[in-house]
């Protein structure tokens, strides 16, 4: 067992939640249970798999969580594409957001090989 919370992907992750939480709040009315909802859940869902899989007994069940979070890492990278392309974010913010995703699912999979590895 982890603790999760002294992870920097962990860290990141949570960090970038708060931050789609922030972002979607100025999303238009109409996306409240569409784009905004699924922006939030793929976002929490990158720590929430991280938490989780630290609280398994084995680095196999560890490293099923973190390829759940590395999938919802996706998820979110093309609902940014798509925030931007309906230009509900600015170019800026999408190259920054962008960024950060393809940061933390690399963080993700080299977390995983490291456990592969022992």
């Amino acid at each position: 067992m982890r603790d999760f919370q002294e992870l920097n992907i962990w860290q990141r992750s949570h960090q970038l939640t708060l931050t789609v939480y922030t972002i979607t709040a100025s999303f238009p009315q109409q996306e409240i249970y569409t784009l905004t909802s699924q922006m939030r859940r793929s976002s929490s869902s990158i720590p929430t798999n991280i938490a989780e899989g630290c609280g398994k007994s084995s680095n196999a069940e560890m490293k099923r969580y973190l390829f759940i979070a590395a999938g919802s890492c996706s998820e979110l990278e093309y609902q940014f594409i798509l925030s931007k392309d309906l230009n509900y974010i600015p170019e800026n913010l999408f190259k920054e957001l962008q960024q950060e995703i393809i940061t933390i699912r690399k963080m993700i999979y080299a977390f995983i090989e490291r456990m592969s590895s022992t």
